[in-house]
């Protein structure tokens, strides 16, 4: 095709997309409702705003305020909207699915153990778990999308006289543990106030753990917290309120790691008990025998460790157990975890309740990837820790989780798997349970692609063919996908389709929105996707911003879609 033809082609696909511009059916018969002689005054657009989109507090200075933005972008009637600025306004950037006016509203005072906190894994490494480098930048991207848990494997450098951050036992390149600390302590709150928990995986000798404790110390100084300034932090962990802009140490004590390691050995010598990855493991593998008799040195070490970690001699059943005189951290493979789901899942759920349980990728994810959060979640599980570095429908789900709350990095955790059912019974769940609350979904129209992906892989010479899938991630019973049709040729697809999701747990259910191309011949090209927390949408009809794969809001990429719970 000539050059000639080529800009031919795309000057109609610009005149196409221009002149489909326009409020569907739908919106046009809901104007007719709410609108006189073709104007939506104020006190009209307050009424559309109690009855359909359900916000029972709006006011008629809301409807005002709403207008008088919109009269800035399109031509509008003296008195209020018209068609064109009622449907700007619906489909604008002032009607979100969720509210940005609740910020962090949930309630910040009770344990950490009653949130789930936005956490990363292996948080120093730049790409896949092998070859790729160690660098403080991944830790700053993710403190700056409000990541809360950064885990930090050390070991002794080449010289055995100074610590590095790196993955043991892979070619990834290290970096310097001090320039970790001090990128954690610059970056940390520039999303969210609230606290920062490091998680140290520690393969460092007696001496370098004291060399360790001295950096921290001296890199955060008061806005460390360490257990002697709260003789009850073992017992109950503090809230999420009271520490905030503080940074928390979580780590085994080295006596727990001496005792771990000399356990292993006299059990296991020479056998690989199956329990441990390939690497991630919380058992140093530098300690000896020699040192068991200096498992009391570095105490300032010790000292800054607010959450303890270790796991107990014996099996699951005895590392489930609640002491409560004691509040611990118990870490488990995602592997570990399904295993350990099918026979002690209300132990488990019984354990999150006051301790904390970290969730971390099996070591056979050797390109970054990662698996289903819901398993852990459903459990009560606080740290589900995520490979940070790629994108992939799993770490959309957790994008989509920490939407909630105001994007804080915390998000309480739902009461019954906090308190127990009304007579104490912990939460099963396996459990097969009654529809709670049903999500109607309608699809109605998508715009903005043609100016985020005109230079992109879709066909150049023809609009593109959209179709939407829509659905929910939660527990099993709730998990389902469904499709739109695929509609040929359209820069504005209008679907108007409708769909229906019954929810056992609504509270622990995130709706999946992708869009994608139709490709005849190969795989169908990504269109955009978003994850919302059900139990934050707003009911009404709402603009609903697309992501990239990796989770940056596109310019102008959005779907026209209607919410309602019934």
């Amino acid at each position: 095709m000539s050059n000639q033809t080529y800009k031919v082609c795309f000057c109609c696909r610009r005149r196409f997309k221009l002149t489909a511009s326009e409020a569907p059916k739908e919106i046009k018969a809901l104007f007719e409702n709410y609108s006189e002689n073709g104007v939506m005054t104020p006190t009209l657009l307050h009424r559309f705003l109690v009855e359909e989109q359900k916000e029972e507090k709006a006011t008629i200075e809301n409807a005002q305020a709403l207008i008088d933005s919109v009269r800035s972008v399109v031509v509008f009637h003296k008195h209020g909207l018209n068609l064109e600025g009622f449907f700007k306004y619906l489909f604008g950037d002032l009607n979100p699915p969720l509210s940005p006016e609740l910020g962090v509203h949930q309630d910040m005072t009770a344990p950490l153990s009653h949130y789930f906190i936005y956490t990363g894994h292996n948080s120093y490494l730049t790409g896949n778990q092998l070859t790729s480098d160690c660098s403080d930048v991944p830790i700053i991207h993710a403190l700056e999308k409000a990541v809360r848990v950064i885990e930090l494997d050390i070991w002794p450098n080449s010289s055995k006289d100074n610590v590095d951050v790196l993955h043991g036992g892979t070619m990834t390149s290290p970096v310097e543990l001090i320039r970790c600390l001090r990128s954690i302590k610059e970056h940390a709150f520039s999303t969210s106030d609230y606290p920062v928990v490091i998680t140290l995986e520690d393969h460092l000798t007696t001496d370098l753990q004291a060399k360790t404790a001295e950096m921290i110390t001296q890199t955060f100084g008061n806005a460390l917290f360490s257990p002697e300034q709260d003789s009850e932090c073992f017992k109950k962990l503090p809230s999420p309120a009271s520490l905030k802009k503080r940074f928390l140490i979580s780590t085994k004590p080295p006596i727990v790691y001496h005792e771990d390691k000399d356990a292993k050995e006299d059990s296991q010598r020479g056998n690989n008990s199956g329990d441990e990855e390939a690497w991630g493991k919380e058992v140093p593998s530098l300690k000896s025998h020699s040192q068991k008799s200096k498992k009391f040195e570095a105490p300032e070490y010790t000292r800054l460790i607010a959450i303890h970690a270790g796991k107990p001699k014996g099996g699951l059943s005895e590392a489930l157990k609640v002491d409560p005189n004691k509040v611990r951290r118990l870490s488990l493979s995602e592997q570990q975890l399904e295993k350990a789901a099918s026979r002690y899942g209300k132990e488990i759920v019984r354990f999150t309740q006051n301790n904390m349980l970290r969730i971390y990728p099996k070591g056979t994810r050797i390109t970054s990837s990662n698996y289903n959060p819901l398993i852990g979640w459903m459990h009560g599980a606080q740290m589900v820790a995520f490979n940070m570095q790629g994108y992939g429908r799993s770490l959309w789900l957790m994008q989509g989780m920490f939407r909630a709350n105001g994007g804080c990095g915390y998000v309480k955790k739902p009461d019954f798997l906090l308190n127990g059912g009304p007579n104490g019974e912990v939460f099963d769940p396996k459990a097969k349970l009654e529809v709670k609350k049903t999500l109607k979904v309608t699809v109605f129209m998508g715009e903005g692609w043609y100016y985020d992906f005109k230079h992109t892989h879709f066909d150049q010479f023809s609009p593109p063919d959209f179709y939407v899938r829509v659905g929910i991630a939660g527990v099993a019973a709730d998990t389902v996908m469904k499709k739109t049709k695929t509609l040929e040729d359209n820069w504005i697809p209008a679907w108007n389709e409708e769909f229906v999701f019954p929810l056992t747990v609504p509270e622990l259910a995130l709706l999946r929105i992708e869009v994608h191309e139709y490709d005849m011949s190969e795989k169908d090209d990504f269109g955009g996707q978003t994850c919302l927390p059900v139990w934050e949408i707003r009911e009404g009809i709402r603009s609903v911003p697309l992501c990239s794969r990796e989770g940056i809001k596109y310019s102008s990429v959005k779907l026209l879609m209607r919410f309602q719970f019934i």
